[in-house]
């Protein structure tokens, strides 16, 4: 007998295995290449998380768009979901803000009792840093640009709009990358490059992954599959992106502006 609610119970999924395993892979992997320079295992891991990525997405949209299951419920819990995943993200972020300050408001012996440490170069603020935050605060502007577009059903200005967002989360990578490969100093050089890679080199995976969140809207979009009251998919890519910009606002203010 079929219950009539308006939760969805999920059917039964291999992709949270495959997932973990894509991950595990990965992680490892990583450790082999760094080590022993055998980069095999991690390919496999990242191609296994892509692969579960598509397909996961697959079903996703399936249900939400062609089998009609996310009901007014099923979306106050996706929304739910989407709001501490970003709770927890902001806390992945406070760790390495956290390592940065404490190394910068009391340098010890080791770093010469200075900040940035001797023999660091910092980067100039008002060069690429400047630039990229110039980008992400107008790609800032361009998706919610796209998000009112969708609520007033003007589903072309959406779509260029979505594209200008896409066209400028691409932009800040390849300057990102640029300013990597002209770097004065490494991930080797002290707790300043240390901590100055590992934060900025997260906020530019998480970029990468909010402008693939970015394009797989912006198809949706183009095969008409939101409207102006069914596009979670969406919201959730606004947020997401939103979250990015004030992670890079803060990024800049603290490591290249003030810590540098």
């Amino acid at each position: 007998m079929k219950n009539f609610h308006p939760f969805h119970i999920v059917d039964q999924s291999p992709w949270p295995l495959t997932a973990a395993l894509g991950a595990l892979f990965l992680t490892s992997g990583m450790t082999s290449w760094i080590h022993i320079k055998a980069p095999l295992l991690s390919v496999i891991g990242l191609a296994l998380l892509v692969l579960t990525s598509y397909q996961w997405w697959r079903d996703i949209h399936r249900e939400a768009t062609l089998q009609g299951h996310h009901s007014a419920k099923v979306m106050l819990g996706l929304q739910w979901g989407m709001i501490l995943f970003i709770v927890s993200e902001i806390f992945f972020f406070v760790s390495f803000f956290w390592a940065f300050l404490h190394s910068s408001l009391s340098p010890n012996i080791e770093l010469g009792m200075m900040w940035p440490p001797k023999g660091i170069n910092p980067f100039n603020p008002l060069q690429i840093p400047l630039l990229n935050t110039t980008i992400l605060l107008s790609s800032g502007i361009s998706i919610t640009w796209a998000h009112h577009s969708i609520l007033e059903n003007k589903f072309n200005q959406a779509k260029k709009a979505l594209n200008i967002t896409i066209l400028l989360g691409a932009y800040f990578t390849l300057l990102q990358a640029w300013e990597y490969m002209e770097a004065p100093f490494s991930i080797a050089d002290s707790i300043y490059g240390a901590t100055f890679f590992v934060a900025t080199g997260f906020h530019g995976l998480h970029v990468l992954v909010g402008t693939t969140f970015l394009l797989v809207t912006f198809l949706r979009l183009k095969n008409l599959n939101l409207s102006k009251t069914h596009h979670f998919g969406f919201e959730a890519a606004a947020w997401y992106w939103h979250f990015v910009d004030v992670v890079w606002l803060l990024l800049y203010s603290l490591i290249y502006w003030w810590g540098g």
